[in-house]
């Protein structure tokens, strides 16, 4: 199978679908690997260091694109992508389709076949392919948020860990699955005062058993957010709904009523944002201030530190990728139901239903579809 790996090109991404180890990798088991120019120039991944790991070189996206069976990527295709996708071609990255109707509708009439990491699962019921960003995710909500609360950045002038005599800044995580775990890991490093909201009370129960004091565990209540949300100086939104748009669990009114120059930083923004106030932002200009309150959106946040990330994501994704490329996508996603559940789009169908139900599209059925 050829597959390709063209250069992101969304704003300040610099991660890449495959690091030279994987198109390694791939080309020991029989495939042609296509690169991009400069694909990963910025993290230090020459086009040297990939030829020398079997891919061909090629000078632009758009032969990638016109050549390759298999597409990998690491964001969501943008317009001009989208428009270069064809029919028996898979792809095979984030899409993050619930709130985005005009990708979803671009991907839909390309015909291409488009396989979602984030809505991959595992045996164990978790995303495997979303964990690795949403741990990274998690860490530098930590270091934005404190970054966002220095008097410069519009921010309460606070020291996430206090000083002597001084009480620590109030941390609120909403949701505590990797990104929120992850936050609270950072968050108590700093010493800062940790408190994680989740209505799964086994997640609560086993955050409290990892973290002991350090971190104060809360059932999740339209009540206790509001609460919490209220006297936090910096809080960090993390809920997911596997392949939904995020529920809105603060309101405008809530941020009307937050403290001055607090912060609000929206990791669940790639789904929409668990806010009201949430709209997306890049790292090119990564925040806005809504109701005197900061607000960090930015929808590709582990694309700032591209090298930890790739490496993170590749070792993730590659058997994937080896799979699909061994057995052909249908092959593929017919012997592992967990690759299959990352099927959001398929012969111009929604296939996954969390995504349908939030584009209001009726769901196909993949498999009868593979039949058709």
């Amino acid at each position: 199978m050829r597959i390709g790996v063209p250069k992101e090109i969304k704003v300040h991404e610099y991660r890449v679908g495959m690091t030279p180890a994987s198109v390694r990798e791939a080309v020991e088991h029989g495939h042609e690997v296509l690169v991009e120019h400069d694909a990963a120039a910025r993290q230090g991944f020459t086009d040297k260091d990939y030829a020398r790991a079997g891919a061909e070189v090629l000078g632009t996206a758009a032969e990638v694109f016109a050549t390759a069976d298999l597409i990998v990527k690491v964001k969501e295709p943008q317009p001009q992508e989208c428009a270069m996708l064809r029919e028996g071609q898979t792809l095979f990255t984030y899409l993050h389709l619930a709130p985005d109707p005009e990708q979803a509708k671009a991907l839909m009439a390309s015909g291409v076949t488009a396989i979602a990491y984030e809505t991959v699962t595992s045996v164990r019921g978790g995303l495997p392919l979303l964990a690795p960003m949403s741990e990274v995710a998690g860490r530098m909500a930590i270091q934005a948020g404190a970054h966002c609360l220095e008097m410069e950045q519009g921010g309460r002038g606070m020291l996430l860990g206090g000083a002597a005599g001084v009480a620590p800044a109030k941390v609120v995580v909403l949701g505590g699955g990797v990104s929120g775990v992850n936050a609270v890991r950072m968050g108590i490093g700093l010493e800062a005062q940790l408190t994680v909201l989740d209505i799964n009370v086994d997640r609560l129960y086993a955050i409290d058993q990892q973290f002991g004091a350090a971190v104060n565990t809360i059932f999740s209540t339209r009540q206790a957010v509001e609460d919490y949300v209220l006297e936090a100086d910096l809080v960090i939104g993390a809920v997911l709904v596997p392949g939904a748009a995020a529920p809105k669990l603060i309101t405008e009114r809530l941020v009307k009523d937050m403290q001055r120059g607090s912060v609000l930083v929206d990791i669940s923004i790639d789904q929409g944002g668990c806010s009201e106030t949430s709209r997306p932002t890049t790292h090119a200009d990564p925040t806005y201030v809504v109701h005197d309150v900061v607000h960090y959106c930015v929808t590709n946040m582990p694309g700032a530190v591209a090298r930890t990330s790739t490496y993170a994501l590749n070792n993730a994704t590659l058997p994937f990728i080896l799979a699909l490329a061994d057995k052909g996508p249908q092959v593929a996603m017919t012997d592992d139901p967990h690759l299959l559940a990352g099927l959001n789009v398929y012969k111009g169908r929604i296939s996954h239903p969390a995504v349908a139900a939030a584009l209001g599209l009726q769901r196909a059925d993949p498999r009868k579809l593979f039949k058709s």
